[in-house]
């Protein structure tokens, strides 16, 4: 049967468009460069402040101390392995900072800064 049918051969109809929160927003994109941020509207008229760019990370490191190191390189990039080469930054991008190697663990286009742990 061809897809998007009903079994009769009917086509299926949407009910209704999508209303505006809905709706998705543009893709973010987090590059290696300097800090850089935007306030973005949300939903109740609240604001959400949203990271173009990144050059530090907050390291907590074996000692539960928080450190702000700046990121030399993007290494690698579990979910994919273009977003590395691009220097894209995204949860779980293992990053080299002065410390060594620091895993990111939140979620930049969210949030608006840049969290991690060591790695080695």
């Amino acid at each position: 049967m061809k897809k998007g049918r009903k079994i009769s051969g009917g086509k299926y109809v949407k009910r209704r468009k999508k209303k505006s929160y809905e709706i998705a927003g543009q893709r973010r994109v987090i590059k290696l460069g300097e800090e850089k941020r935007k306030k973005q509207r949300a939903r109740g008229g609240n604001e959400k402040v949203v990271l173009l760019s990144a050059k530090f990370v907050n390291v907590v490191d074996k000692s539960k101390k928080a450190k702000r190191v700046e990121i030399k390189d993007v290494i690698e990039t579990p979910s994919n392995r273009f977003l590395a080469r691009q220097d894209i930054i995204t949860k779980g991008t293992i990053v080299k900072t002065d410390l060594g190697k620091v895993k990111i663990t939140n979620r930049p286009t969210q949030e608006g800064f840049v969290n991690g742990i060591l790695v080695e």
